[in-house]
């Protein structure tokens, strides 16, 4: 699909002081990943704090971002979860229409084997009407899914098109993009490795510290596509610091203090996360600034 080629962001969602959603916030931030050249769009990813939203709040974020972007660039839904029946159910009965594809995440805290894994994405296979993408991330669910699982899969299903793989292993990464089939797309998961995933033959990024610099990012993804290797890693090693400053104590606690620096949106994130201190918060406007 050659809409998910490059960078996407995986939207937060700003909130107020009094922890409602920032809908004016959120109109601001979308607006910005648009005239900085962002290829696609991400709504209710991890990023977004979705597991602290309410169905109405979700739909609240959904309608919002719609409405700014206009069908100005490809969107992205995040439909997921450890219980497949839930997530069959919402694949059927919700509004996807404003979307090209689905992501995913693997099932977390219940761990499945693989073979559950793969029985899992097959069901929501079967009740798609979008393409699917699947998502990775052994550091949040607890059980890595594994080369030869997203292989059987994309194999298997005609929808299933891609992974956001963010096992932080470039190792892994590339037996995906070895044995894949010719279509399917690797996408990083990792904004740290993303570059070098591209390079090796993936096909972009959903990022982070792409929503908070989205002009130096997506431009260094698409020199990444381009084969300039140079040109490319002079823009990774000026945000490579970022990165790990963003990360340090969670995320979107650290993307969300860079929105709060560019005047965006407030620093607030729901319990159980909490604001960088007061340490992190400096380090980040420094390196902002300096950026």
């Amino acid at each position: 699909m050659q809409s998910l080629i490059g960078t996407g962001v995986a939207l937060v969602t700003p909130f107020k002081k009094d922890l409602t959603v920032d809908v004016e916030a959120l109109k601001r931030i979308v607006k910005y990943q648009i005239d900085n050249q962002i290829e696609y769009l991400v709504v209710l990813g991890t990023t977004a704090e979705n597991v602290t939203l309410s169905a109405e709040e979700k739909e609240l974020v959904i309608q919002t971002v719609i409405e700014v972007n206009a069908n100005r660039i490809p969107m992205v839904i995040g439909v997921g979860g450890s219980n497949t029946e839930q997530v069959v159910n919402e694949l059927k009965t919700r509004d996807l229409s404003a979307f090209v594809a689905v992501l995913s995440v693997s099932p977390y805290y219940n761990k499945p084997t693989q073979e559950g894994i793969y029985q899992h994405f097959k069901a929501i296979s079967e009740a798609s009407p979008k393409p699917i993408i699947l998502y990775n991330v052994p550091a949040r669910t607890g059980s890595n899914m594994l080369p030869s699982t997203v292989i059987r899969l994309a194999n298997d299903f005609k929808n299933i098109v891609a992974i956001k793989e963010a096992a932080g292993d470039m190792v892994q990464a590339m037996q995906l993009i070895q044995n894949k089939p010719k279509d399917f797309l690797v996408i990083s998961g990792d904004d740290m490795i993303a570059l070098p995933i591209v390079l090796a033959g993936g096909s972009g990024v959903i990022s982070v510290i792409g929503e908070g610099i989205p002009k130096q990012f997506s431009e260094m993804i698409r020199l990444g596509l381009k084969g300039k290797v140079r040109e490319a890693y002079d823009i990774h090693y000026r945000m490579a610091d970022g990165i790990n400053l963003i990360f340090e104590q969670g995320n979107p606690a650290g993307i969300k203090e860079i929105f709060s620096y560019l005047g965006l949106s407030e620093n607030t994130v729901r319990l159980p996360l909490v604001n960088v201190d007061t340490d992190l918060a400096a380090r980040i406007e420094k390196f902002m600034k300096e950026l």
